[in-house]
């Protein structure tokens, strides 16, 4: 297959779509972030000090789709008609599965544009948690499905979807506690001070002064 993103000098270019009818375009792409299980139970308890981890990893994401044109040089400017990024909590193996779903009418598909989102909402958990784990691990990035276009649909051959079929995208898992309930499991999960001196406290997790 000829690469189309290089022209007959050998120079990178963005590829020329002028000609093609707009048409119904949509995109899901998933991946993994693996961490600890301190990590995993703060995220679960809505716990952790930065503030509700999967609401700004879901913001994030969906940000990062409307910037993927000015992040990968070659990628077009497309007017998305829809974003979505959701999570699934996957407890046996320590991981948070996010999926991000894109929507256009245009003349280039939005893979790239479903691959961040997903790209951003994982960074942005390991952002929230790195102070409790700097050993969290991002795996597994990849495009479920894609439809729309001259190249007709796409199914990742390896994720067992039944052609025609849909990405099992998860309702979003922020947890929906009272915040009585919230404060409590926080308290249940967040070290204890100790005391020093007068008007200085230890935290345990991080040994570091607090005025």
């Amino acid at each position: 297959m000829e690469l189309n993103h290089f022209d007959h000098q050998g120079n990178a270019v963005m590829v020329d779509v002028s000609e093609k009818e707009n048409t119904s375009r949509e995109a899901v792409a998933e991946g993994f972030i693996h961490v600890n299980s301190e990590v995993y139970r703060a995220i679960a308890n809505g716990a952790v000090k930065k503030g509700d981890v999967l609401t700004v990893a879901q913001v994030a994401g969906i940000m990062g789709t409307k910037k993927t044109a000015e992040l990968i040089p070659m990628c077009h400017l497309l007017n998305l008609t829809n974003a979505k990024v959701t999570f699934e909590m996957l407890e046996e193996s320590q991981e948070i599965r996010a999926v991000c779903q894109v929507k256009t009418e245009g003349k280039t598909g939005v893979e790239m544009e479903a691959l961040t989102g997903v790209s951003v909402a994982l960074l942005t958990i390991y952002d929230m948690c790195k102070a409790l784990d700097k050993t969290m691990e991002i795996r597994d990035i990849h495009v479920c499905t894609k439809s729309g276009g001259k190249s007709g649909d796409f199914v990742n051959p390896q994720l067992n979807i039944q052609a025609g079929g849909q990405v099992d995208i998860q309702p979003d898992l922020k947890l929906d506690l009272p915040l009585a309930d919230k404060r409590q499991k926080k308290a249940a999960v967040s070290p204890s001070p100790r005391e020093e001196e007068p008007g200085l406290q230890i935290w345990a997790d991080e040994g570091t002064p607090r005025w």
